[in-house]
């Protein structure tokens, strides 16, 4: 099952960067639109299957479930105006591996917290970002207007990983659905105060935007934002992460294909410098905690 979920998020999540660059360039949809209505659309799409099966359930919910969810709603909007931005100011390639680095944040928010993360974990850590950069070829910052893009989606990148990291304490207690339409809930009404202050408009785009707002909201919120929101209760938020990274080369390829974005060099040895760095952190993982394990045995004896 897992395996099956990873694939359907890597290619919901890798589509997202494509799919919002195109709906930009040719449409009137606005940055703050996308985000409010794949976040609106889904979190009453999520939201309709709990309310059926089990209509107390949002009512059940505790302070600390409201709060993980809120935190990770918050992180998800302010993530959402950085990342669609950026793809307005620099490539797609660019945009997306820099958001992606996800998971050397929440490995840097665990060492802030006294965390000590196992050599095989740095290793794999160390791979993967090897191959980020074969991809990118740190051709980052090609001009100030892909700069500001750059930090745009640095920004991004952090916000994801605190939204990540929430969502895998929200999930630790909270069904997919629940946690999904109450996340995606909050981060929808966020993003709609931010285009009632921006004067951003919502509505009235031509048939072509509201079809790419469509084709975003179901590849990348409805699949894969929520695969990974599914992941997060069984895998650590590191591991699910690196997973996350998979997005570079496909949205990469995707881009090359349909908007026809140079493909980077690099893109197949930082593909495969990507997978060898997430194989490495999920075998330490295992082991780490095998190891744990039995220690724990050991001490009960």
């Amino acid at each position: 099952m897992i395996p099956l979920v990873v694939v359907l998020g890597v290619l919901g999540v890798s589509a997202s960067g494509p799919l919002i660059a195109a709906t930009l360039a040719g449409t009137s949809v606005t940055a703050l639109a996308i985000a409010f209505w794949r976040n609106a659309i889904a979190a009453v799409v999520m939201a309709a299957p709990v309310a059926v099966r089990s209509p107390r359930q949002f009512g059940r919910l505790g302070r600390r479930e409201y709060l993980w969810s809120a935190m990770a709603g918050v992180a998800l909007a302010f993530h959402f105006v950085c990342f669609i931005g950026s793809l307005t100011l620099t490539s797609v390639a660019a945009s997306t591996a820099l958001v992606c680095l996800q998971s050397g944040w929440i490995a840097v928010f665990g060492l802030l917290r006294g965390r000590r993360l196992p050599l095989p974990v740095l290793v794999g850590l160390g791979l993967a970002f090897a191959g980020v950069v074969a991809i990118t070829g740190l051709d980052l910052g090609s001009s100030p207007q892909a700069l500001l893009g750059d930090i745009l989606a640095l920004a991004g990148g952090i916000l994801a990983g605190l939204y990540t990291m929430a969502g895998g304490k929200a999930r630790q207690t909270m069904g997919t659905g629940t946690y999904t339409a109450l996340c995606y809930g909050i981060c929808a009404a966020l993003v709609a105060v931010m285009a009632l202050v921006t004067g951003q408009r919502l509505t009235g785009f031509e048939p072509e935007g509201w079809a790419g707002i469509l084709a975003i909201t179901v590849a990348a919120q409805l699949v894969g934002h929520t695969a990974f929101n599914y992941l997060v209760a069984t895998l650590s938020p590191l591991v699910v992460s690196m997973f996350i990274l998979l997005e570079i080369p496909g949205a990469a390829l995707l881009a090359a294909a349909f908007l026809g974005e140079v493909l980077p060099a690099g893109i197949y040895a930082g593909l495969g410098l990507i997978l060898a760095g997430l194989a490495v952190v999920v075998l330490g993982q295992r082991r780490t905690r095998r190891e744990a394990r039995a220690q724990a045995e050991l001490g009960a004896d």
